[in-house]
């Protein structure tokens, strides 16, 4: 449901995919950001109107997404694919964050674009701190990619994790992505992938910026 950008992008990525794809807009006109050659059904009506879509064949569905410009709307037609025509994957497009948490409680998996957007930009102006990859949508818990000086080369992920009181989910070393163990080396050159909360990334980056003295535990 929704035609845009982003609406559209994705139903020429399923379609270039091999999946059959059915778009809805209320905007007749939102469909010219469809190629030409879009193969799919193209249905102009409200998201979330039954009617509307059962003639775009819901029923028939694997996943529903909802990307158009109201949040509103999006959550509403998400609930109704789920719950009224039982589609099991569905995500809605949200732009106020602070809604995301309520949203997760209707069981609606959701993407605050804006946050993401702005996630992305800082970690490009920001490249040596500490910055979200990803984030749950309450925006609590996030991956962020940290900095590690070189103090810490030659300790074992274990210390930094038990100072930084975070886990490593995975490091990136010379270009490649390797699962992190209790027991793995850091080596000079690794960018260490943390899992935590938000509140304690600038402590975090502190820590692994300089060893923390043995029984501090980062306090």
């Amino acid at each position: 449901m929704g035609c845009g950008r982003v609406g559209s992008t994705i139903a020429h990525i399923l379609e270039d995919l091999g999946h059959s794809v059915a778009v809805i807009d209320q905007d007749p006109e939102a469909f010219r950001k469809l190629r030409s050659s879009f193969k799919g059904s193209k249905i102009t009506g409200i998201g979330f109107d039954r009617d509307v879509m059962t003639e775009a064949q819901i029923e028939r569905a694997d996943a529903f997404a909802a990307v158009s410009s109201g949040d509103n709307s999006n959550v509403i037609a998400a609930r109704v694919a789920r719950e009224s025509f039982g589609v099991q994957r569905v995500v809605a497009r949200i732009y106020d964050p602070r809604r995301a948490e309520v949203y997760q409680r209707l069981g609606i998996p959701t993407v605050a674009t804006v946050r993401w957007t702005a996630d992305q930009m800082l970690r490009r102006l920001l490249p040596e701190g500490a910055e979200p990859l990803w984030r749950d949508p309450t925006g609590k818990i996030v991956l962020a990619e940290v900095a590690c000086c070189d103090d810490w080369l030659g300790e074992k992920v274990s210390a930094l994790e038990e100072a930084a009181h975070a886990r490593v989910a995975y490091i990136s070393r010379l270009g490649e992505a390797m699962l992190a163990g209790p027991g793995t080396v850091l080596q000079e050159g690794d960018v260490l992938h943390v899992v935590a909360e938000e509140s304690d990334l600038n402590r975090i980056a502190t820590i692994c910026g300089r060893p923390v003295a043995p029984g501090r535990g980062g306090h």
